[in-house]
């Protein structure tokens, strides 16, 4: 695809919620940044329904921005909550739940939490890591069922569904290197295999994001690969560090591409069926080449 029929993909079609460049901000649909505030780096990051906006600050905290003042209005420290105090804590992933409950993902005790409002500890999840490092325990983390969650280990390279509070382990899927070597880095040029995003479909497979191996891929619980995008299949578009996916009502897919570089999308939205591209996202100049996370404000996807 010629660069001109890229700027056409990203004719007006999504407002988005996103970080980068020390910014969180919402793009119009026109493309236009009708709100911002400084901000510093996430991995994570929800609207709520009222409006207001769950995000990562700093290494180990989660908080909720109200989006008319843009002040703090709840705020966890998992650093120094619930016995953590002293030891070196990460936070990737979160997600708000029924109730006000916040499901907390935390790196370095290696634990899924669930707390209220008052950040009393409502449940707590081991995980097992193989490669322990608070900073790459997991990335995304989504809790999928009452009683599951669904995990991206990055050390691990390892996709695996828990049962909450046991902790057992009931599937996993070790991301494949597809017969190549592991290549250090962040841009299109590294190679590996340390996965970013997981959902569970309504098929009962897992669409995967695989991270520094520009791809995603369909896996069924039997562990077959059903469907592959892999780095070079959209023309004009080049996958580096894929991050996050989420499922449109349509049943397109719009994909997260950190570390691309200048003149790559930061989102790509993919009709799956034939990997056509549908819109792009491209505000390099904008938010720079670190955008990890971002949500589509005008629809409401599926999953995400």
């Amino acid at each position: 695809m010629a660069a001109s029929a890229l700027a056409a993909c990203a004719a007006p079609g999504h407002r988005v919620l996103t970080q980068g460049n020390g910014k969180l901000a919402i793009v119009d649909v026109d493309g236009s940044v009708e709100w911002e505030m400084p901000w510093g780096a996430i991995h994570d990051i929800h609207a709520l329904e009222s409006g207001n906006i769950m995000v990562q600050e700093g290494a180990a905290r989660v908080v909720e921005i109200d989006r008319e003042t843009k002040e703090v209005v709840w705020r966890y420290d998992a650093a120094r909550a619930n016995g953590n105090a002293g030891e070196r804590v990460e936070v990737h992933a979160f997600q708000p739940l029924e109730g006000g409950r916040v499901m907390i993902a935390e790196s370095g005790p290696a634990r899924i939490i669930e707390v209220d409002r008052d950040g009393e500890l409502l449940a707590v999840t081991r995980l097992k890591v193989n490669r322990p490092h608070p900073h790459t325990d997991t990335r995304l983390v989504r809790k999928i069922a009452a009683d599951r969650y669904l995990v991206c280990h990055e050390g691990d390279g390892v996709v695996r569904e828990y049962e909450r509070v046991t902790g057992d382990v009931v599937w996993e899927y070790d991301v494949p290197l597809f017969g190549r070597e592991a290549q250090g880095g962040h841009g299109p040029a590294s190679f590996g295999d340390k996965c970013f995003g997981a959902l569970r479909l309504e098929n009962g497979n897992t669409l995967i994001a695989t991270g520094n191996g520009h791809s995603v891929i369909e896996v069924t619980p039997a562990k077959e690969i059903v469907w592959h995008l892999r780095q070079d299949d959209l023309p004009g578009v080049r996958l580096a560090w894929v991050t996050t996916i989420e499922v449109l009502p349509n049943g397109n897919y719009v994909i997260g591409n950190c570390h691309a570089g200048p003149g790559q999308p930061l989102l790509v939205e993919v009709e799956p069926a034939t990997k056509a591209v549908v819109w792009t996202f491209d505000h390099f100049d904008t938010f720079g080449n670190s955008v990890p996370n971002s949500q589509l404000l005008d629809v409401r996807a599926k999953l995400r």
